[in-house]
């Protein structure tokens, strides 16, 4: 009942909320009457506050247009390669021919997103830093209650299968970046691949903030994990699609329990966020308070996920350890790391990472024996968290330039 609660809530709320934003803009309009009287500004951003702090929030688009190559501006269009019912594979096509994309001869990168709450757009940042010397692929996984029940299950290991799939389609001279939580099915995909003798495997894999050994300096995702049994997670946190969506009837961890998970782990940090922004507001500080809304536009944009994933997620890789102990197995196969060998490994982590704490990356040197040194790189990020490995200014600074190399010297 909690799904349908919260999506009765956000209909009743909704023409409240409309008529909030509607106000805050009216108030501060130049051609306002009012827009002059002492205090209107205040009123206006108590609105807007209002309003955003309630609004549902769509997946945004990635809305990358162009790129810089030699020092000229090229064209972006996106175009989905292949489409499965619960990803798209989305290429970002620079707009030259394919003479001109032949002289390039940018490495082919697959940029495997994570499937943990948030949309594949978290990696805007990520992609813009790679498109100007890469040709950029990403996973841009389907909200679950889009996706008609009749399309069947979504298991921990068909997560595992897509990723192979985009790999043999892309490859062989293909680089795969992982960010986060897909550190731990790509690895398994590569492993299996390796063990199997398949000779599509891609040349490098670069894996940033996961938790491929989440033994390693817990952080509160993990204790959280730890702590509350299977049967928790099974019985507390599992909806069902409520009807009103093509996913009606589909089993899920929504979104919105997701977000709350999230401001939750720093819930000081948001709130003084959001006094900022009504500061900013008041003082007509348009720069700032548009850089706030950016960043919670993306930051509240959350998807469901299919319960069938989330719950075995929760048991093969933070409480099983399945991964670093040895003994996961998928399909009847068991993943086996130690059998990669040609496939070159970078492993990069935050130094103030909080969701994927100390060592839990660099961890698959550890899984991935028969990697010859030459073919090894890791690297922590001074003074980065979570998030600033893949975006921001230390992602375009410190690590984007270090992964460039890193493939360049395995191409």
């Amino acid at each position: 009942m909690l799904y349908q609660l919260h999506e009765q809530n956000r209909s009743l709320v909704a023409p409240f909320l409309q008529w909030a934003n509607a106000w805050a803009k009216l108030l501060i309009h130049p051609v306002s009457p009012v827009a002059r009287i002492p205090f209107v500004r205040h009123i206006a951003a108590g609105y807007e506050l209002m309003y955003r702090l309630g609004k549902a929030y769509e997946k945004p688009p990635f809305a990358i247009h162009t790129t810089v190559v030699g020092g000229k501006t090229v064209g972006i269009s996106e175009e989905v390669t292949l489409n499965k019912p619960f990803c798209a594979l989305l290429h970002f096509r620079k707009d030259l021919s394919d003479e001109e994309l032949a002289r390039l001869n940018h490495p082919k990168v697959l940029l495997v997103a994570p499937l943990s709450g948030h949309h594949s757009t978290l990696l805007r940042d990520t992609v813009h830093g790679l498109l100007p010397n890469h040709d950029v692929y990403i996973t841009d996984w389907t909200d679950a209650r889009r996706v008609p029940l009749s399309e069947g299950l979504f298991h921990l290991h068909d997560y595992v299968y897509y990723v192979q799939d985009f790999i043999r389609l892309l490859g062989p001279d293909l680089h795969v970046i992982s960010v986060c939580q897909p550190t731990v099915p790509v690895l398994a995909a590569i492993a299996l691949m390796a063990s199997a003798g398949d000779t599509k495997l891609p040349k490098t894999m670069t894996m940033m903030g996961g938790p491929i050994d989440p033994r390693k300096s817990p952080t509160q995702v993990n204790a959280l994990a730890t702590e509350k049994t299977y049967s928790w997670f099974e019985n507390s946190v599992i909806y069902r699609v409520p009807a009103s969506h093509p996913g009606s009837g589909r089993k899920v961890y929504p979104g919105f329990l997701q977000h709350a998970g999230f401001v939750a782990m720093n819930p000081e940090r948001h709130a003084q966020s959001h006094r900022e922004f009504h500061e900013h507001l008041i003082r007509g500080e348009d720069e700032l308070a548009e850089e706030h809304r950016k960043f919670y536009n993306e930051y509240n944009a959350v998807l469901d996920m299919p319960a069938e994933y989330y719950l075995e997620t929760i048991r093969t890789v933070f409480q099983e350890f399945s991964l670093p102990m040895g003994t996961w197995w998928v399909g009847g196969k068991l993943v086996r790391p130690q059998d990669i060998e040609g496939v070159a490994l970078f492993t990069i982590e935050g130094e103030l990472d909080d969701i994927s704490g100390s060592g839990q990356t660099h961890a698959a040197h550890d899984l991935c024996t028969a990697i010859p040194d030459a073919k090894r790189l890791q690297f922590t990020a001074a003074q980065c968290g979570h998030f600033g490995i893949f975006s921001g200014r230390r992602w375009r600074e410190m690590v984007c330039p270090r992964i460039e190399e890193f493939i360049q010297t395995h191409s």
